[in-house]
């Protein structure tokens, strides 16, 4: 119980760290230069980490003997943020938001079932594919599609991808869910090899930072950091974003051998939606307000009551 409640509070502070990062984004002009802010933080908030707690750096060597994928997680991760920036203006928020989750769900059952990534294994059951529906149909709740269809409001905005390739764009998006899912399957794994979780998310960052210096400086972003609005200086909290990736890494690092892949997913997942009702609940860190719908919350208990099926049937 106390990793479900964990995992809740690591994925609570992802939309946290959406907010900050796109404040961040607007200060200095590229969304790579931001990630890479954001990247940098982390690994520097993770290094500290890893001194005080294991006293020193990590230990390679049994790593370096392991199969390559375990050094993919930091590159999967950049891949992931990147991927976004690209599917927003192609399909929409709520696209942008389901699909990825779509991906995460299926790829996290799929490495819990046959026991990928030296995951541990958990037989895809009827209780675990009712448990993941429910799962995503509370998402669908929670982000305010269904009061759309229900208004019969379009969900995908004028200026969209169309025909062939809106579908290959939606592909995508279910890839880089699927990814993500991987990379924390992966950070599992090589936190084990480790013997620390907090060693297995340093290196995920470091590689994701260098993989983002390499990008920023092939795009040639200009290195600024400016006030939005003349005579207000830019908030404290832009910066945390870092912070919270990190927290966000070492969470799925850390309980993905605990409690399987899948399941690590969809409570990360509970805690992000419920992150963000909040934030549009009390308009945190800049944002506008926004009362959450009946429906909503709603399917925010659709998302508690998936997660209890799987983990008690």
């Amino acid at each position: 119980m106390l990793a479900l409640i964990f995992g809740v509070l690591v994925g609570a502070g992802m939309p946290l760290q959406t907010s900050a990062n796109s404040r961040l984004r607007l200060s200095v002009g590229s969304p790579y230069l931001a990630s890479f802010i954001s990247f940098a933080v982390g690994t520097l908030t993770l290094l500290v980490a890893t001194l005080l707690l294991t006293g020193g750096l990590p230990d390679l060597t049994e790593a370096a003997g392991g199969p390559a994928w375990l050094w993919i997680g930091g590159l999967l991760g950049v891949v992931v943020l990147t991927g976004n920036i690209f599917l927003f203006p192609r399909l929409g928020s709520v696209q942008t938001v389901v699909l990825p989750i779509t991906g995460q769900v299926l790829m996290g059952l799929l490495i819990d079932h046959f026991g990928w990534f030296n995951a541990p294994q958990a037989p895809l059951t009827i209780a675990r594919f009712l448990g993941a529906g429910l799962l995503i149909l509370g998402v669908l709740g929670a982000i305010g599609l269904l009061d759309a269809v229900l208004r019969r409001d379009t969900v995908i905005p004028t200026g969209a991808s169309r025909g062939a390739g809106l579908w290959l764009w939606r592909l995508a998006g279910v890839v880089f869910g699927m990814f993500s899912a991987t990379q924390t399957a992966v950070n599992g794994q090589l936190g084990v090899v480790l013997g620390s979780a907090v060693s297995s998310a340093l290196i995920s960052f470091t590689v994701g930072v260098a993989t983002l210096l390499l990008i920023v400086l092939a795009t040639r972003a200009r290195w600024r950091v400016e006030r939005v609005e003349e005579n207000v200086r830019n908030p404290w909290w832009m910066w945390i974003g870092g912070f919270l990736g990190a927290a966000f890494v070492f969470g799925n690092a850390f309980l993905a051998p605990v409690i399987g892949t899948g399941l690590t997913v969809m409570v990360i997942l509970l805690g992000m939606m419920a992150g963000s009702l909040l934030i549009d609940q009390f308009g945190l860190l800049g944002a506008r307000k926004k009362p959450t719908t009946v429906l909503q919350a709603l399917g925010l208990l659709c998302m508690v009551a998936g997660v209890a099926v799987i983990r008690l049937l």
